[in-house]
Parts: structure tokens; C-alpha cells; sequence
């Protein structure tokens, strides 16, 4: 039997990924139509022996319990979430719940960060732990030489994928094979788990006066696979399926994609046009490649949909809109003749007519293998905002004929003319 942990921080955690965690939690934002978190659990119901699955974070309970029902009635697993009292670490939360993480005995258990995403090898990790004596085994790909040190590097043994050292974002190469955050760890690990508490519970009792000495924050990373390298119970399973980070905004177009990509191979269903019935003639917008449409959208048979665009819940696209590379979220209306491409356009948000809203994508180098996101700050050297995807937040109001490049729109805002490259607060 086996169980899955799906870490999802807090509140006070992903920052850069405003402004549309302001209004839903960063784990159930939408993309391919699905809360990012729903896309973990689906990977985790794929094993078979995987007889529940645990979020665990510090939201408050009330954001994510009609979530969970929802997930426990459409898969059929035990799904629970335990809430931690304040910010424990990657770690931290897996120590103060592991009474409830044991219970049942599992053989071994999934950790996934919730801030990741990818088609997560689950299947391949449980077949390769059984091969091995190990406490952990970590997933880990292929970066370029000059991104690696964005993450947490690992240098293993060639022929049996043993980690034998360990560095969270180092400041020069170490590695090109990074961490994945996805592991499979046995019970065994919270022997580690409970000699950490122990150290640093005693280091704060003998140094009160350092007020960075906090027992209770336990790092997976630092804290236990730094030190379990080179000693034969770490190991790497290195995967080439495609992985990512969600950590600003605009990753979302970019994971949006990717996903659709997924629903090819195993949900075709979700991959789909809409009818729209107008008098007794049903009527179809011409879609492009991969686009998922929420079954209550509206949208007029002039459209054109695609590539890789989701649609949520009450959207409503009139005549002759075009839209690529974009997320499009419940109740949002784009007007006639409007264009719309690498943005994601929040909830309740109204576009007019004839506007053009803009973004510059923000993918790997097509160039480089390996490459990954570059996750850029909002603003470069010079003072000025990067280029990137376009966000408005939610109830965001574009008027018409106005042309909005490269910008990020915070919630409730009314624009009154056209912007480039600005934050409009």
C-alpha cells in the first residue's frame, strides 16, 4: 500500500505568482481547465496500489474543503488535508503529521511539491525503488549548464543512480541533473525526520539568542537529502518527460500547453469543440490543435480557438475573436473582434471590442536541449518590466480599440487607454 503527499505551502508562499493568487489559492488556479493540484492527484491515481493521497499546507481549511470533496467523489480515493499551524518546511509538516502519514502501515509514500508540474513518472519511480535499499528516491532531469544552479543539483553514481552529493541552488556549477521535487521515500525517513527536530530543538535551546534557530522548520532538500548523500540510501531515478516549474504567472501558459499535450494520450475527451446552438443549426468554432472548452462556455461559431488555449466555466467569446496560447477563466467576456494571445485573462474580466491583448511567451530555448523556463523578475536591470505573458486579474474591465502589450492588470481595475509594459495597480 502506498500513500502520496502533495506539499502546497500557504498563503504567505508564491508571491510571484500574483496577481492571480489573489483571489484563489495558487494551488486550485486552473490550468487545462483543471486546478493545478487535480492534475497531481490524477498522476497519483494512476498507481495502483495508491490507496490515499494527503495535501498539506498552511491555507486555511475552509479554502480547499469543497475542493477536497469534489476530488474524493470523482476519483474514488481517501483524500484529506492537514492543515499545518504556521510554515514547517518541506519537511517540517511531514514530521509534525507522521502519525497520520504511518497510519495503515504503507509500504512507502509519494512527496510531490505542488508548485511543479509535469507528467510526473510515478510508475517508473515505484518499480525502480523496489530495486533498491533506499530511504529515498528522488526524480530528477536534465538542465542546461548555465540554469542548473537555479535548483537543487545532484551528482550520482553513473551505473547504479546512487546521489552521492547534494546542493540546493548552488552559487557555481555543480550539475546538470536537478531536482525534480517529486520523491518516493520509505518510512525509515522519518528516523532522519525525528534527529533533525532533535538537533535543531537542541541548538535552539543553547543559542536563544539566534533568531533564525526555528526546530519545528525542516528543509527535505537541505536537511535530509544533503546529508543522505553518499551513503547508499538516496537515490536518483532520472526522468526525460517533460517537467516545469509554477512559480510566476506566466508559467501558466507554458504548463496550460503542456497539459493539453497530456489530454492527448489520456483524456482525448477533454480535447474538443463546442456546439453552439443558434435557431434549429448547430454551429462550430474552428479550434486549432489542442484547446479544452468548459462544457458551460459560450462561444460564437466565428471564433477561432488555438493552439493550446482553455476556456473555463460561463466564459463567453463573441463573433470573430481570436485567441492562441492563452487561459481564459470562468465568467471572463471577450467582445467582438478581439484578439487575445499569451495572457491569461482572469475571472469575471470583460474585453471590448476590436482590443488586442498581448504577451510575449516565455518558453525554454528551443535551441538549447535540456532548457527550462526562465523564471526572469518583474523587472530587469534598467528598472523596466520584462516582456512576458499578459495578466489581468479578475474583474479587470479592457474598453474598446485599446491594445494592451506586455502588462500585468491588478484585480477591480478599469482601464481608460492602451499600455505597454507597465504593472497598472
Amino acid at each position: 500500500m502506498l500513500k502520496a503527499i502533495i506539499l502546497i505551502g500557504g498563503p504567505l508562499k508564491g508571491t510571484r505568482f500574483r496577481p492571480l493568487s489573489l483571489d484563489i489559492p495558487k494551488p486550485l488556479f486552473p490550468v487545462a481547465g483543471l486546478p493545478i493540484i487535480q492534475h497531481h492527484i490524477e498522476a497519483c491515481v494512476r498507481v495502483p496500489d495508491l490507496k490515499e493521497i494527503i495535501l498539506l499546507g498552511y491555507y486555511p481549511s475552509s479554502d480547499l474543503m469543497k475542493f477536497v470533496q469534489e476530488m474524493i467523489q470523482e476519483y474514488k480515493i481517501a483524500i484529506r488535508y492537514l492543515q499545518e499551524y504556521t510554515a514547517l518546511g518541506t519537511a517540517g509538516g511531514m514530521y509534525h503529521f507522521r502519525d497520520q502519514i504511518r497510519c495503515g502501515n504503507p509500504t512507502a509514500f509519494f512527496v510531490i511539491n505542488g508548485d511543479v508540474c509535469g507528467d510526473f513518472p510515478l510508475l517508473e519511480m515505484c518499480e525502480y525503488y523496489g530495486e533498491k535499499d533506499a530511504l529515498v528516491v528522488v526524480a530528477g532531469t536534465e538542465a542546461t549548464r548555465n540554469q542548473s544552479v537555479n535548483y537543487g543539483c545532484i551528482i550520482s553514481d553513473k551505473n547504479t543512480g546512487e546521489i552521492l552529493h547534494y546542493v540546493e541552488k548552488p552559487s557555481t556549477f555543480v550539475s546538470t541533473l536537478v531536482n525534480c521535487g517529486v520523491y518516493l521515500c520509505s518510512l525509515d525517513i522519518f528516523q532522519i525526520l525525528a534527529a533533525v527536530f532533535k538537533k535543531k530543538e537542541e541548538e535552539r535551546v543553547y543559542d536563544l539568542a539566534s533568531s533564525n534557530n526555528d526546530s519545528t522548520t525542516i528543509q527535505l532538500e537541505q536537511d535530509v537529502l544533503r546529508p543522505l548523500a553518499g551513503t547508499g540510501k538516496a537515490f536518483v531515478y532520472q526522468s526525460k518527460n517533460w517537467w516545469s516549474q509554477l512559480k510566476p504567472a506566466g508559467s501558466t501558459i507554458y504548463a496550460n500547453r503542456h497539459f493539453l499535450q497530456l489530454y492527448r494520450k489520456r483524456h482525448p475527451e477533454r480535447l474538443r469543440g463546442v456546439g453552439i446552438q443558434e435557431g434549429n443549426v448547430k454551429q462550430i468554432p474552428k479550434i486549432i490543435d489542442d484547446v479544452f472548452i468548459h462544457p458551460t462556455a459560450f462561444i460564437h461559431h466565428t471564433a477561432v480557438l488555438g493552439p493550446n488555449v482553455s476556456i473555463g466555466a460561463n466564459a463567453h467569446i463573441g463573433p470573430g475573436v481570436r485567441i492562441r496560447e492563452s487561459i481564459i477563466l470562468s465568467g471572463a467576456n471577450i467582445s467582438n473582434h478581439s484578439l487575445v494571445m499569451y495572457s491569461v485573462v482572469g475571472r469575471n474580466s470583460k474585453i471590448g471590442a476590436w482590443s488586442r491583448v498581448e504577451g510575449t511567451p516565455c518558453d525554454p530555448n528551443p535551441n538549447k536541449p535540456f532548457a527550462k523556463m526562465d523564471n526572469l523578475p518583474l523587472f530587469n536591470s534598467n528598472g523596466k518590466l520584462n516582456p512576458s505573458i499578459t495578466i489581468l486579474g479578475c474583474s479587470v474591465s479592457v474598453p474598446a480599440e485599446v491594445i494592451l502589450l506586455n502588462s500585468i492588470v491588478l484585480p477591480y481595475k478599469e482601464l481608460s487607454r492602451s499600455f505597454k509594459n507597465e504593472i497598472i495597480l
